[in-house]
């Protein structure tokens, strides 16, 4: 089989062959900044970023000569339309950006790249070296321009504003570090420090226990216990919702024969898994359930497979939901059902989880044991560090649901020349 152009095969151990990019040393001697690469075993990826590369090569190459750059939309090499393009093929953008923000990402770029200049032309035509520190003072005042009918005029987009201003930073300096020469030396990243104006940053919302409970008892007579085990986990486990749907979340991770009274929630974000407490027995023998309606819906909830989240598509056959997808129907749900809130989303139920743990007055530390919101680390040394904080933490949070229902029945429950003569003191007050 015919190698791409600057391939080259080696011999390796297992009679297996190994694929290698090599820009020849004379176009290396003239600072080509396409740097050489293993390819890996398998012939079929081999040539798929072979294609690239030397689709990234072709470009330098052209631009070198003073050619104009062949090819069907094809970035020409140095501008700003291919330093977003560099930026989404590095590990910075592959590794650390989630699937269900790229969409985002994508608009963001666009956004960017489509800014007319006074000459008529696009920004992202325009090369790299051009955009100096005043250039992009004057492209943030466009970015937080009011634009078509969703804004009043005058409104500016402050908070688009500073997506677009972070997204340029951040790409200008990973592919910067990749291609140095195609950069000003004396500014190589014309967007750190630019002034942003303030804004008064909107709360997330976010729903409460029994908006939380409402929808997913609503939603499994709806028959979606899918979607009401997603919201319950994201209430009251506060595992972010995009890690549930992908699966990260199974069967085995709810008391499991190891460990029966626990269940492991991963958090693909930080790299932690929390060991929630689902129950805990005194020294009387009485035992106290923790998240007794929680596990009411998981009982729910069809076992198709491993993962918890399946899509069930009859015939004992089920496949993972598409995020996107699950929050559709999680919309037309929320306007069916009674008592849910119209900014009710699996993001909205994870933030009234976390509200509940301000509310029951946790401590940072107990908070920071049931959410995991700290720095990385191995699941054995967090659960040992952790195990005896977790458990204060969710009695203490028990405790806070148990009094509030408490008060609210004994209040329902008051005689009516009670309740009556409060309302007055009340007015009076």
């Amino acid at each position: 089989m015919e190698l791409p152009r600057h391939v080259i095969p080696k011999s390796l151990a297992k009679g297996r062959i190994g694929y290698y990019y090599n820009v020849p040393t004379r176009y290396r001697r003239l600072d080509c900044p396409i740097l050489n690469e293993p390819l890996g075993t398998d012939f079929a990826v081999m040539k798929a970023r072979a294609k690239i590369l030397n689709e990234q090569f072709d470009e330098w190459d052209q631009a070198r000569k003073g050619l104009p750059v062949s090819g069907v939309n094809v970035p020409k090499y140095g501008t700003v339309d291919w330093l977003f393009r560099e930026y989404k093929t590095s590990k910075a953008y592959l590794e650390k950006v989630a699937e269900r923000s790229r969409s985002d990402y994508e608009w963001a770029m666009d956004e960017i790249c489509n800014v007319l200049t006074k000459s008529g032309d696009r920004v992202g035509a325009r090369p790299v070296k051009t955009i100096s520190p005043r250039a992009a003072d004057k492209l943030y005042d466009k970015f937080i321009a009011s634009k078509g009918k969703k804004l009043p005029a005058g409104k500016q987009r402050l908070r688009t504003g500073e997506k677009l201003v972070g997204l340029c930073r951040k790409a200008w300096r990973v592919v910067h570090r990749l291609y140095p020469d195609e950069f000003p030396a004396d500014v190589p990243n014309p967007w750190e420090g630019v002034t942003l104006k303030k804004r008064a940053k909107e709360k997330k919302p976010a729903v409460t226990r029994e908006e939380a409970y409402a929808f997913a008892w609503g939603a499994i007579d709806a028959g979606y216990p899918e979607a009401a085990a997603t919201a319950v986990i994201c209430f009251e486990w506060l595992q972010r919702p995009e890690n549930v749907v992908a699966g990260y979340i199974t069967w085995a991770d709810y008391r499991a024969s190891s460990a029966p009274s626990i269940i492991r929630v991963a958090h693909h974000k930080t790299n932690t898994i929390a060991p929630h407490p689902l129950e805990e027995t005194d020294d009387e023998g009485v035992t106290t359930l923790f998240y007794a309606e929680a596990e009411a819906v998981l009982a729910k909830l069809p076992r198709l497979g491993l993962p918890m989240i399946l899509r069930d598509l009859g015939d004992g056959k089920a496949k993972p939901w598409r995020y996107s997808s699950l929050n559709h129907v999680v919309t037309r749900l929320r306007k069916k059902i009674a008592g849910v809130p119209a900014h009710f989303t699996l993001d909205a139920c994870r933030h009234g989880g976390l509200t509940e743990l301000e509310e029951a007055e946790l401590t940072d530390g107990q908070g920071r044991a049931l959410s995991t919101h700290k720095t990385q680390q191995s699941y054995e040394g967090y659960a040992k560090r952790t195990s005896k904080r977790m458990l204060s933490a969710t009695r203490k949070r028990y405790a806070h649901r148990l009094a509030n229902e408490i008060a609210t029945s004994v209040q329902n429950e008051a005689p009516e020349s009670v309740q009556n003569e409060n309302s007055g003191v009340a007015k009076s007050a």
